[in-house]
C-alpha cells in the first residue's frame, strides 16, 4: 500500500539547506537518511536517522518507504563503492579483532547448560554480597568459578544467556545488575572478538563493578525521585569505595584498574577520574555502554523502564560524545535491533519474545510467539523464524511492529522450551 504523503519535520540540528528529497530507488551508500516519508515507528527501524550502508537496510526501506530525505552534510558517500558497505575495523580500538568466535550449538541446546550456569551464579553472588554486607571479604574463587562457567556458556552460544539476563526477576537490584552486567560485557566481549581471557576478564569486571554501591543507605538506592547533588556526590564515591573492597580481596589489578574506569566518559565528564578518550581502556569503555544500557532498560525508583530498541537509539545519539563512537556501534551490532529477551509486538497483533538473533538479517529474528492477537497465552507456544516465509496477511510476510517493555513478557525464563 502506498505509504501516505508526509509534510517532512525536520530533526534538531539538520541543516535546511543541506537536505535533499530521495526515491529509494535512487539510494546510495553513504547517504544520511534522517527522516521517511512515514512516522518512524510504522518501520522496523529503531533509530530516527541513520547512515546507509548495507543491502538489507536498503530492501527494507524499499519495502516501507517511496521517498526519503538525506542530509548531505552527514553523508559519506565514496565515489569508488559499489555493491553491500565493507565495514573495516576503522577506529576499532586495541584488543579486539582477534578471535572469529562461533555459535557451536542451538540457544534450544544451550538453554538447559545456560540455566545451570545462571542459576550457579545467582547463588554465589547473593552470598558473595551478604558477605560483603557483614563487613568479610569477597569469595573471589566462588566469584571466580561462575564467571568461568557463564563465559563457557556464551562462548558457544550466548543467546540462552541472554534470555536468562533479560526475562528473569532476581533477588535484589544490585544482585540483578551483577548478572546482568556480566552477562552482557561477556556477550559484547565475545562479539567484539576478544581472546578468552579478556572475554572472562569482561565478565569479571561486569559482575564486580558496583561492590560498593553495597556501602550506600538502602534509602538513598530506594528513593523515589531525583537525587540531591550532596546524594548525587555521595553515590559517585561508589566506585572508589567498591575498588578498594576489590583490593582488599586481592582481586588482581587487570581487573580493579577497569573496574574503577566504568563511569569514566569518552568525553571527560564522566567519574572519578575524568578520563578521556583512548585514556579508557576497551573493556571499560564498553562496561559503561553495557552499564548505561542494563540500566535504562530496567525500572529503577525514579525512572520508568524503557524498550531495548529506544535505549539504542539514545546510545547512538551519545556516540562520541559520552561513548566511544566506533563501540556504540558494535554494541548495536551486537544485540541487534531487536535485543534477544526482546518483547516484540508482531504485525498480526500477537506477541512474542526474540529467542535468537539471525546475523545476515538482523530485522527478522527468531521468534518465540507467547500470546495471540487477542492477548491470551498461547499454550504450547509457537516458534517463528521471521527470516522465512510466513504471510500475515495475503499482502503482508510477518514482522515486527514494535518493541515492548521487558516487563510486559508475562514469561519467565525458566517457561522457554518447556
Amino acid at each position: 500500500m502506498p505509504a501516505p504523503p508526509l509534510a517532512p519535520n525536520p530533526q534538531p540540528g539538520v541543516n535546511e539547506a543541506m537536505k535533499t528529497k530521495v526515491a529509494v530507488q535512487d539510494l546510495r551508500f553513504g547517504m544520511y537518511v534522517y527522516q521517511l516519508d512515514r512516522p518512524w515507528t510504522e518501520t522496523p527501524f529503531a533509530f530516527q536517522g541513520f547512515l546507509l550502508n548495507s543491502e538489507e537496510q536498503r530492501k527494507t526501506l524499499k519495502q516501507y518507504c517511496q521517498h526519503v530525505f538525506v542530509d548531505s552534510e552527514r553523508s559519506e558517500e565514496d565515489p569508488n563503492r559499489s555493491g553491500a558497505a565493507v565495514r573495516g575495523s576503522l577506529g576499532a580500538p586495541s584488543g579486539v579483532r582477534r578471535i572469529e568466535h562461533v555459535e557451536h550449538v542451538s540457544v534450544e541446546n544451550e538453554f538447559p547448560r545456560a540455566r545451570e550456569a545462571f542459576a550457579g551464579a545467582e547463588s554465589v553472588v547473593e552470598g558473595a554480597f551478604q558477605t560483603l554486607r557483614a563487613g568479610s571479604t569477597l569469595n573471589v574463587t566462588a566469584t571466580a568459578q561462575v564467571v568461568s562457567r557463564m563465559t563457557e556458556s556464551v562462548l558457544r552460544n550466548p543467546d540462552a544467556m541472554l534470555l536468562f539476563s533479560s526475562l528473569m526477576k532476581r533477588g535484589g537490584h544490585l544482585l540483578d545488575r551483577a548478572v546482568n552486567c556480566s552477562i552482557y560485557m561477556l556477550t559484547f566481549a565475545r562479539f567484539l572478538g576478544m581472546e578468552r581471557a579478556d572475554v572472562e576478564r569482561a565478565g569479571n569486571v561486569g559482575m564486580l563493578q558496583d561492590v560498593g554501591m553495597l556501602e550506600m543507605p538502602e534509602s538513598l538506592i530506594a528513593k523515589n525521585g531525583p537525587l540531591s547533588s550532596d546524594e548525587i556526590e555521595l553515590v559517585r564515591t561508589h566506585v572508589l569505595r567498591g575498588v578498594e573492597r576489590l583490593r582488599r580481596a586481592n582481586i588482581s589489578a587487570d581487573i580493579t584498574d577497569i573496574v574503577v574506569q566504568h563511569h569514566e566518559r569518552h568525553n571527560g565528564s564522566g567519574y572519578p577520574h575524568r578520563l578521556k578518550g583512548p585514556e579508557i581502556s576497551t573493556i571499560g569503555a564498553c562496561a559503561g555502554i553495557v552499564d548505561t544500557f542494563g540500566a535504562m532498560t530496567k525500572h529503577r525508583p525514579y525512572a520508568n523502564e524503557m524498550s531495548p530498541s529506544n535505549v539504542l537509539g539514545i546510545l547512538h545519539k551519545w556516540r562520541d560524545g559520552l561513548f566511544n563512537g566506533w563501540l556504540v556501534e558494535e554494541f548495536i551490532r551486537c544485540i541487534g535491533i531487536f535485543p534477544v529477551g526482546s518483547v516484540v509486538e508482531l504485525n498480526t497483533g500477537e506477541v512474542g519474545i526474540v529467542i535468537s538473533q539471525n546475523i545476515a538479517k538482523r530485522l527478522q529474528p527468531r521468534v518465540m510467539v507467547i500470546k495471540d492477537a487477542k492477548g491470551q497465552p498461547l499454550r504450547p507456544q509457537k516458534l517463528l523464524d521471521l527470516s522465512r516465509p510466513s504471510n500475515a496477511t495475503a499482502e503482508e510476510s510477518t514482522r515486527i511492529r514494535r518493541t515492548l517493555e521487558y516487563s510486559r513478557a508475562g514469561v519467565s525464563a525458566q517457561e522457554m522450551f518447556l
